[in-house]
């Protein structure tokens, strides 16, 4: 609705695009929904959303408005729920969300592509460290003490520094962008500025939602044959193994 009233473009991505041709919907084992946008309608929804949905129970979690928050991706928050993640225990908000990623322009030399992702690991992982992110959930996580104001304030210029590593290129009229903060190979999930922009709507369960036209070519860049099914024991939940509901424990 937000992006429809400003005239903010967004795309499935990932596991939810293939849900939406495989499936006309969620994936039967997935858990959340990925979006992607361009860097420049993905930075105006930052800004403008938190404003639009301040009265809501939904919550835009990113870098900045959750300081205990590391990665680099948005996610839209419903606060009505409670969630834990697999192999993920840390302290900032969290719920059932969806996922929003910005592609960002990428450099035509590999030395440059290696060095930029290089710079972005760094940061990903001296962030995640600074924020106590963890894998287990033990008695020893209970040591783990709150950062102090300044310790905030470095965490937040290395959020600021990893942002500017990801915009860096987005000035050079450059052909490709990519979804940096991606799960796949470097090379799967690179899209053309046409891809991007050459959206269509497409049935997404009850809803109606935007999707590349080229579809076809992105998930088969993704999944090589994405019609067909994995192994049974490959269809399992991805990220909870607990969601509460408005206090009532579903999972």
């Amino acid at each position: 609705m937000i992006c429809n009233q400003y005239s903010l473009h967004y795309f499935l991505i990932g596991g939810s695009l293939l849900g939406a041709i495989r499936h006309q919907g969620f994936i039967p084992w997935d858990d959340d929904l990925d979006i992607g946008m361009a860097r420049e309608d993905y930075n105006k929804f930052l800004k403008l959303a938190p404003v639009l949905i301040s009265h809501s129970a939904y919550f835009l979690q990113t870098p900045f408005t959750d300081k205990n928050y590391a990665m680099s991706y948005a996610k839209l928050i419903d606060l009505d729920t409670e969630i834990q993640e697999k192999n993920i225990y840390n302290n900032a908000k969290s719920g059932i969300f969806i996922d929003i990623f910005p592609f960002d322009a990428i450099p035509e030399k590999s030395s440059e592509q290696t060095a930029q992702m290089a710079k972005i690991k760094f940061y990903d992982s001296s962030i995640i460290v600074r924020l106590g992110y963890r894998l287990t959930d033990s008695a020893l996580n209970r040591l783990f003490k709150p950062l102090t104001t300044r310790q905030y304030g470095d965490v937040r210029e290395l959020k600021h520094k990893r942002d500017e590593v990801f915009q860096q290129y987005n000035q050079d009229n450059l052909p490709e962008y990519k979804n940096l903060a991606s799960q796949y190979k470097y090379d799967k999930e690179i899209m053309s500025v046409e891809e991007m922009t050459n959206l269509t709507s497409h049935p997404f369960a009850h809803l109606n939602v935007m999707i590349p036209a080229n579809y076809d070519a992105i998930l088969s860049r993704l999944y090589g044959n994405y019609m067909a099914l994995p192994p049974e024991g490959d269809r399992s939940p991805k990220h909870y193994t607990e969601v509460i509901i408005n206090g009532k424990e579903i999972l």
